[in-house]
């Protein structure tokens, strides 16, 4: 229950953060996408050190919820940071919630709580993961993000926004796994941590992730880049749990319940993607009034 609840915490965390950052990285030049020069600019807004000072805050929660839970529950938890974002968009914006958003963020809800019910994750070893389980499990997913990184470059327009979504979001499920290792590590003190690869190899696909979101969010229009982003996550994470940490989960009708739940809160993702208030493209859910660019953040600092 605690692990939970932590991570509830981070989720509202990272919707702030992502609303403070997509607000610094929408100005800047196309150009710039997938490029160093991107983050050299961020560096020098406020608005963005405002967006990483939250992002430190998600991670301490999340890294705890980790600690103390599985990967199959945490990472789907996370993913109501989009309806935790639009919530905090309507009281930037002093805009009121028309029945579409309040609507789909309670299916997206309900579709990840049915989701984490239906699984019913239980188990785990963590703290034995066999060396060749954590080289496989890290050599596929290194080479998803990769796969993804050199279609978008390909790419153009929404299918390299949808891309790098999804790309983000397989980055981020994989500095879960290894952040759910380093803390497993930690239990052993300071000095086993710093000296173990999990953290080194954390802060690498951390960065790498953080590195994607930011041409993420600067790719395309949440309609495009939020739903591949919000999802990627908790699939990847899920078979994380499962075929590298150990974790059981229900067979059977269950998984077709699990399923239909995932496609529930998927398809919320879709229709809350959709709203103004996390755009920027208007003003309040049920008129089209318009906000000055930049005014209204979206979520994107974590994919669940």
């Amino acid at each position: 229950m605690l692990s939970a609840l932590l991570a509830v915490l981070a989720a509202a965390c990272n919707a702030l953060a992502s609303a403070l950052q997509r607000k610094a990285a929408r100005d800047e030049p196309a150009g710039d996408n997938l490029s160093l020069r991107l983050v050299w600019h961020l560096l020098h807004r406020p608005v963005w050190f405002g967006g990483f000072v939250s992002i430190v805050a998600a991670f301490l929660l999340q890294a705890t919820a980790l600690g103390t839970g599985r990967i199959s529950v945490v990472q789907p938890l996370l993913t109501l940071e989009l309806p935790v974002a639009l919530v905090l968009a309507a009281r930037l914006l002093g805009k009121p919630l028309g029945r579409r958003e309040w609507g789909a963020s309670a299916v997206m809800a309900a579709g990840v709580a049915g989701l984490i019910a239906a699984l019913g994750p239980s188990g785990g070893r963590a703290s034995s993961v066999p060396g060749v389980d954590w080289l496989v499990g890290g050599g596929v997913n290194v080479a998803l993000v990769v796969a993804g990184v050199v279609w978008a470059r390909g790419a153009s327009g929404a299918r390299r926004a949808a891309v790098l979504g999804v790309t983000t979001g397989c980055a981020f499920a994989l500095t879960a796994a290894l952040m759910k290792g380093m803390t497993t590590v930690f239990s052993h003190g300071l000095a086993a941590l710093f000296t173990s690869w999990q953290l080194w190899a954390m802060v690498a696909a951390g960065a790498s992730a953080m590195f994607l979101l930011q041409s993420t969010m600067h790719a395309g229009p949440l309609l495009v880049t939020q739903p591949g982003l919000t999802m990627a996550d908790p699939v990847v994470a899920i078979l994380w749990g499962t075929l590298v940490f150990g974790e059981t989960v229900r067979g059977g009708l269950f998984v077709l319940v699990a399923v239909a739940a995932a496609a529930a809160a998927a398809a919320a993702v879709m229709v809350l993607s959709r709203s103004p208030l996390l755009s920027g493209d208007g003003g309040g859910p049920e008129d089209a009034g318009s906000v000055p660019e930049g005014e209204a953040g979206a979520p994107g600092a974590r994919g669940g």
